[in-house]
């Protein structure tokens, strides 16, 4: 079953420790914008499909982060989420992983989940082959007792 989140409200998330992002929800606006951005269209025909995935991951936090809490200057002071702060943090390795996995990779989950086959009404797969060979003779009446 799909549970649709209709409060819309942004959510933290973790990316490393100390380090937290407050995300607006991945809806499809936001996906639709991403998609649209302008470092995503012009990338050249011949990016990586590695190069394509930060160039949109870096779009995507762009327009999704809204505030953070543990991320600091060279100096160490703290600094308010800029497109190019934003684009810096998601550089390191382990940031970038992280949120791939705690925000890009929920819209991605219930992509997958239509991919999968769904169970016939009667629990059999149509089409299926039997994989057990059939009985040689009729099986005995278990005994009564």
């Amino acid at each position: 079953m799909l549970t649709l989140d209709l409060t819309n409200d942004p959510r933290w998330h973790e990316l490393a420790p100390g380090v937290r992002v407050q995300l607006r929800p991945l809806t499809t606006a936001l996906m639709v914008a991403t998609r649209s951005d302008p470092e995503v269209e012009n990338l050249p025909g011949a990016a990586s499909d590695e190069e394509r995935a930060v160039a949109f991951a870096k779009a995507l936090a762009r327009r999704a982060v809204l505030a953070w809490e543990g991320v600091g200057d060279a100096d160490g002071q703290s600094i308010e989420p800029s497109p190019e702060a934003i684009d810096a943090l998601l550089d390191v390795w382990p940031i970038f992983e992280a949120f791939q996995l705690t925000y890009v990779s929920k819209g991605l989950l219930l992509e997958q989940e239509k991919n999968g086959s769904a169970p016939s009404p009667r629990g059999n797969s149509a089409g299926a082959r039997a994989t057990a060979r059939p009985a040689k003779e009729r099986a005995r009446t278990a005994p009564r007792g």
